[in-house]
């Protein structure tokens, strides 16, 4: 009997699980730039079922807004699926429409500026655990006034 339970909920929750993500996929495709940004942040989290529709919209015949959204949704992929949204984007600059085409180097290069700006942060923190503080360029020193000058 609490097996015959498992299966129902189970299905209930394929159903609704794939009733979201037929909602998302309808946002991913509108005109509107935030609404497409946030269902591809959304799908972003939702493993292989996100990458595949993702990777629809971004090799599909669809808007720009789509396919700048599916190019901002392959590049906020975490985990293991990191690696194949980079490899999706990677394939996208082979591709022959050029809005795909831009919609990838604009994400593969912003990828690498976040990991080069990582790398100058944990620098950063490398020199404030070690003291190393350095002078601010361009700004006067303050000077001691001597008290007998100041009275003369």
């Amino acid at each position: 009997m609490a097996s015959g339970n498992k299966k129902t909920s189970q299905c209930q929750r394929d159903e609704a699980t794939i009733a979201l993500l037929r909602k998302l996929r309808g946002e991913l495709l509108s005109n509107d730039i935030t609404t497409a940004r946030l269902a591809a942040l959304n799908l972003a989290w939702k493993q292989e079922d996100g990458l595949a529709i993702l990777t629809e919209a971004l090799f599909g015949d669809y808007p720009r807004t789509a396919k700048k959204a599916a190019a901002y949704g392959l590049r906020k992929m975490n985990g293991r699926m990191r690696k194949m949204g980079t490899e999706v984007l990677m394939q996208g600059l082979k591709h022959r429409d050029r809005t795909t085409k831009a919609a990838c180097i604009k994400s593969l290069s912003l990828m690498k500026d976040t990991a080069s700006s990582s790398t100058a942060k944990t620098q950063v923190k490398e020199q404030a655990k070690t003291g190393c503080k350095t002078p601010i360029q361009g700004t006067p020193q303050k000077r001691l006034i001597r008290s007998d000058k100041a009275n003369a």
